[in-house]
């Protein structure tokens, strides 16, 4: 979908980098409930890559990897837990989780995906916002 000049990425420890030449599906904002679990929020932002879009620049020896459904590998650091990549070998594409790229993809969200397994206190109704810490 997206042209960039390698874009990269990372977990949180930086023990883990990635490099991917560009997004090749949409950015989705996931709702499903094995990712609110895995990433333990409402919901993931994901794109997928092509393969051979996509490589481990450093740490992939400390990769672990846990199949969450039938056929669907996710890729997370050992270390500090973030989660990086979800796979299904058969397809020609891995899942990005974008959160963790380093730089701006150049890309903004399409859409959103599995809302109806949104939760209760998950609303669309306005509410304060704040750009860093809410003012005391």
């Amino acid at each position: 979908m997206t042209k960039a000049a390698m874009i990269k990425g990372s977990c949180l420890c930086g023990a883990i980098g990635y490099e991917l030449d560009n997004l090749d599906m949409p950015i989705a904002h996931c709702h499903c409930l094995t990712c609110q679990k895995a990433h333990a929020a409402a919901f993931a932002s994901t794109a997928g890559v092509l393969r051979e879009h996509f490589r481990w620049t450093h740490g992939e020896e400390r990769l672990a990897k846990f199949e969450s459904s039938p056929g669907k590998f996710r890729y997370f650091c050992s270390g500090c837990g973030s989660h990086l990549i979800a796979e299904r070998p058969s397809q020609g594409h891995v899942i990005v989780r974008i959160a963790t790229l380093d730089d701006d993809p150049q890309a903004r969200p399409a859409e959103h995906i599995w809302t109806a397994h949104d939760r209760p206190w998950l609303s669309a109704e306005a509410i304060p916002s704040y750009p860093q810490f809410k003012p005391q």
